[in-house]
């Protein structure tokens, strides 16, 4: 995308942007602040199976700016780690690998085909990010 790497970093390491770029988030609220940073916890609530709320909250686990973030939700019925990995190609432009994965346990484990169908869904968001930062 055509912003600068310290933009775009900055734009994803706020979760309160979440419903910008992920037309599932319903809500997004600041739980936990250890300044931005590893630690920053997020309660969320999106749009699950049906249209019914379900949990979402996650928790950064590593903060790398302007480079790299990782998060690991906390809360709802699956339970995926993922990351951000930015990197400038030439000042002003930067690409950003999302990646995102969840193992499902337990009953989860019945439902597998639809959690991975949410997981591609959710990673494909990430190409609304220009648009919701206004590029």
């Amino acid at each position: 995308m055509n912003r600068p790497i310290a933009d775009v970093f900055a734009f994803l390491a706020d979760g309160l942007n979440e419903q910008k770029w992920r037309p599932d988030v319903v809500s997004i609220t600041l739980v936990a602040d250890t300044g931005p940073g590893v630690g920053t916890t997020y309660a969320q609530t999106m749009k699950g199976p049906g249209g019914r709320a379900i949990k979402g909250d996650y928790r950064i686990t590593r903060y790398e700016s302007p480079t790299r973030i990782d998060f690991e939700t906390i809360a709802g019925p699956a339970r995926p780690v993922g990351s951000f990995v930015l990197r400038e190609i030439v000042p002003g432009t930067t690409e950003v690998t999302f990646t995102i994965d969840v193992t499902p346990t337990g009953a989860m484990v019945l439902v597998k085909g639809m959690i991975a169908k949410q997981v591609g869904i959710e990673a494909a968001n990430i190409h609304n990010v220009p648009k919701a930062m206004g590029a």
